[in-house]
């Protein structure tokens, strides 16, 4: 008789890396959906779905940073800092948007410094910080939506 234990289990690996086939399908399923709405999207509904996104980032480096999962937490903090320099801070036009564009640049610019900084420090109370300014120019975005 032959001990279960001993037997080598088919498409399972023991290191956190092994991503299920089905897991893979949903977020290739995922990616598709996006990249979908994003086409389907106004200016004005892709400047929401950028201040979603960063929300999103926060929240996953801080489970991640409860996990003790630095490499996750650096990962997410990492893509919130892309989508604020390379979405809201590109999205602005300075020379146009007058003093309230280059307020927002200075807010966006010091978001992604303290994010920075959160990690390093591993300071939930900075990215608290950080999510209270993000969720106060969305909330007022969202007010001005086109009809």
């Amino acid at each position: 008789m032959t001990d279960n234990k001993d037997k080598e289990q088919p498409n399972v690996r023991s290191d956190t890396m092994y991503t299920p086939p089905h897991a893979r399908t949903v977020h290739a399923y995922t990616q598709h959906a996006a990249a979908s709405r994003v086409a389907a999207a106004s200016p004005h509904e892709l400047i929401a779905m950028l201040f979603d996104a960063i929300e999103a980032q926060i929240a996953l480096a801080l489970a991640a940073m409860e996990a003790h999962q630095t490499e996750q937490r650096g990962k997410a903090v990492n893509k919130a800092i892309q989508l604020i320099q390379e979405g809201l801070r590109e999205g602005l036009d300075l020379d146009k948007g007058g003093e309230l564009a280059q307020r927002l640049d200075a807010l966006y610019e010091y978001c992604a410094v303290r994010l920075a900084e959160a990690h390093a420090k591993r300071d939930r109370g900075m990215f608290e910080e950080v999510r209270q300014h993000l969720r106060g120019v969305a909330d007022a975005w969202n007010q001005i939506r086109p009809q």
